[in-house]
């Protein structure tokens, strides 16, 4: 039995154990305390360091533990070296995860304080966290005793070769730069690109674009061919936008008449309809020139944005039928005079 308690690994063990429930339960307070006083202030800025800080201290944990051990342990020399050498990279790869965490985040914040609201893409997302993740890989290799100038040349001769070989990969993975940094869209806008593709962007990645049809269908567009394209944007710089409705009634009708019913109709629509703006209000335009069978009118009114015309259109068309039949105003079939020539 005693030869059991003196036994040196089972020491370390224990002292491993012990150090790890200890750190884990200090951890666990020390966190309760953290969030309990980060829900008590206005900014979010301790909220996104306490999230990201919650997988690197779990590492953290683990490395005081194992470390602890170590040193109350009779390893021998080299292995000992071994050993420290993992702690190190254990440390220095969840510092640079944590890094990489606050980085995204602060991101983020930035984006949607001056983009009004706009996440952050894959795209973005993914050229952060490699940056900061291959600079920590560099880090290790240097704590590891590895030279990293001969590596780096050879990485910059071997780009040469992939990029050759990836041209097309490359062409799409910079266009999505470029729309990143120009930002012609961004997550959540409605677009129509000139070859007839239209939805809600979803997401910018490093090779395409996602974007999510009316249908629910999504398309999945290349960055290149994006970047390439003419894009009509429903939501720059405003979501609002004007609904243009079309109406002909009889010459024998009161155009006056026809546009005090159609504002009316269209004023108390705006009161309970969905997607129907009160403000500006709607007006409406005598259309230039005399229709073949009808006189001609426009209704213009704002809708909230691009997919509310739909609703907006059946339904102001609905009210402004039974308004039409209960004031009199007749809608006229298209009509053409014939003249039959006789042998």
């Amino acid at each position: 039995m005693n030869d059991i308690i003196s036994n040196p690994i089972i020491i370390s063990a224990v002292v491993f154990l012990t150090a790890a429930v200890l750190l884990f339960i200090l951890r666990k307070v020390f966190t309760g305390i953290l969030k309990k006083w980060a829900g008590s202030t206005d900014t979010t800025a301790d909220d996104l360091l306490l999230k990201a800080l919650h997988y690197p201290s779990l590492f953290w944990v683990f490395a005081i533990a194992l470390y602890l051990a170590l040193a109350t342990s009779e390893i021998p020399e080299p292995y000992m070296g071994y050993a420290l050498k993992i702690l190190t990279v254990v440390i220095i790869l969840s510092v640079t995860i944590a890094i990489a965490n606050i980085t995204s985040g602060l991101v983020q914040r930035q984006l949607e304080g001056s983009a009004k609201g706009a996440p952050v893409t894959g795209l973005s997302k993914g050229i952060i966290n490699g940056v900061i993740l291959a600079l920590g890989l560099l880090i290790i290799l240097n704590s590891l005793g590895v030279s990293i100038t001969p590596l780096i040349t050879a990485l910059g001769v071997g780009g040469l070769a992939i990029a050759l070989a990836l041209q097309e990969t490359l062409s799409n993975l910079f266009a999505g730069i470029h729309i990143l940094v120009e930002r012609p869209l961004k997550v959540g806008d409605y677009i129509e690109l000139s070859s007839g593709e239209k939805g809600y962007v979803l997401d910018i990645g490093w090779r395409t674009t996602k974007v999510r049809k009316i249908g629910n269908n999504i398309v999945i567009i290349p960055n290149a061919k994006l970047a390439q394209s003419t894009i009509t944007n429903y939501f720059m710089h405003e979501k609002r936008m004007s609904l243009l409705i079309p109406i002909g009634v009889s010459y024998e009708c009161d155009p006056e008449h026809v546009e005090e019913v159609l504002l009316d109709v269209a004023r108390n629509a705006s009161k309970e309809m969905k997607g129907l703006l009160k403000d500006p209000a709607p007006i409406v335009r005598f259309s230039p020139g005399f229709g073949e069978s009808s006189l001609d009118f426009t209704l213009i009114c704002q809708i909230g944005e691009f997919v509310d015309q739909y609703f907006v259109q059946s339904e102001l068309r609905k009210k402004i039928f039974k308004r039409f039949k209960a004031e009199g105003i007749g809608i006229p079939f298209p009509i053409r005079t014939v003249y039959l020539k006789k042998d």
